[in-house]
């Protein structure tokens, strides 16, 4: 039996706590078809409901259900925070996610019928009957684990120089499989991410380090690995750290459980971004949540740059002032350092590359090559390994 399209268009329009999932331009597109005073206009419309569903994959269904769990409400925010709900609001959630269900059924046919053609003549789209309230309700379920809103769909996040908290679409896609050597540094960080997820006592965390170790990937990496589990990134500049007690604010009643990212950081004496950083790390209830842990990567140990001038100024309390600058490492409740490989690792992390990437070379023409290049490069790394192995791919 095929569905009507105007009827479901009129409830649709009393949608009144998901209504935010109507602003999107697939509902757009329908209004418009729906309204449309003439079959050219009813074809245009059509045409561009079916290229928003294209765009998010093909599948009219499945867009639906990530547009209503992505809307943020006020009956999501209730539940995530354990609120009692009003039953005229859980009674309306209910009806409005079953006429999102039958909208997410709608088909190439009922579209052609609608308009008195045969479907063959239209472009398609797929669909399938859809439980939206029950698949919703589970979700509220384990919300802990899948989150809402924008945090629902992505597992990183930056701040916009706007103060918005904005999904990083294109994020690096790294997996922990992915790596070769550090597994002992590697497994320091995971142990402790495991803590935080399963709400166990966990220390922000510095990685510290040579450069090109794999210190920022190790982070981003773990946002992959538990996204399932809750996990999600927000990655800040160390220039906005001024607004960390803000973006604490932002999640603070999130159910998920959130790394704030600090990459490449590094301070001068004087910043004013030490202070609110220290702050943090210290546990200071404006700067800080249960529900998020600071990561921080850094070329330094000690974080400050500091000059030979900073040991012989004449400042008084020179030995507090240094301590103070030098300590605030000591601040991280874990330090994991990521020292440049030996020759030994540099060479097993080119090989295993090389076997991944299916280069067939002899091993020992592999590592003469693989030891030029590092020496042209000026230092043996996983990154220069990555680069060595992209050079042979590239020569192929």
């Amino acid at each position: 039996m095929r569905k009507q399209l105007q009827p479901i268009y009129l409830q649709l329009c009393t949608t009144a706590v998901l209504s935010g999932v109507l602003e999107a331009g697939l509902f757009t597109a329908f209004e418009r078809y729906c309204l449309a005073n003439s079959e050219a206009e009813k074809r245009k419309a059509y045409a561009a409901f079916v290229g928003e569903i294209y765009v998010a994959g093909g599948s009219l269904t499945e867009l639906v259900k990530q547009l209503v769990f992505m809307n943020e409400n006020v009956y999501v925010r209730k539940m995530a925070r354990g609120e009692a709900v009003a039953e005229s609001i859980a009674e309306a959630v209910k009806k409005e996610l079953d006429v999102l269900a039958d909208f997410a059924s709608l088909t190439p046919a009922d579209f052609a019928e609608d308009l008195g053609v045969n479907a063959y003549l239209l472009p398609a789209f797929d669909s399938k009957e859809v439980d939206l309230a029950a698949e919703y309700a589970s979700r509220l379920t384990d919300i802990d684990r899948y989150g809402y809103g924008i945090f629902a769909a992505y597992g990183m996040f930056r701040l916009s120089d706007e103060k918005k908290i904005e999904p990083i679409v294109s994020a690096d896609k790294i997996g922990v499989d992915s790596f070769v050597g550090y597994e002992q540094e590697r497994a320091k960080v995971v142990e402790n991410t495991l803590a935080f997820i399963e709400g166990r006592p966990a220390a922000n965390t510095l990685l510290c380090g040579d450069a090109g170790t794999g210190k920022s990937s190790t982070v981003k990496a773990l946002a992959n690995e538990y996204f399932d589990r809750g996990l999600r990134l927000i990655e800040l500049r160390k220039d906005q750290l001024s607004l960390l007690p803000f973006v604490m604010g932002k999640i603070s009643e999130n159910p998920l459980k959130f790394i704030i990212f600090i990459d490449d950081l590094a301070f001068n004496k004087s910043d004013d971004n030490f202070s609110m950083l220290k702050a943090a790390l210290e546990g200071s209830a404006s700067a800080q949540t249960e529900n998020a842990v600071i990561y921080a990567t850094s070329n330094r140990r000690h974080i400050i740059k500091e000059s030979f001038g900073d040991r012989d100024a004449d400042d008084v309390h020179r030995n507090d002032t240094m301590q103070e600058t030098l300590s605030l490492s000591e601040r991280f409740g874990l330090t994991v350092l990521f020292q440049k490989p030996n020759k030994q690792l540099y060479l097993s992390i080119v090989k295993t590359l090389a076997q991944r990437k299916g280069i067939e070379i002899p091993e020992n023409e592999l590592f003469i090559e693989a030891e030029a290049f590092a020496l042209k490069k000026g230092n043996r790394s996983p990154r220069c390994a990555e680069q060595f192995i992209d050079s042979l791919l590239r020569a192929k």
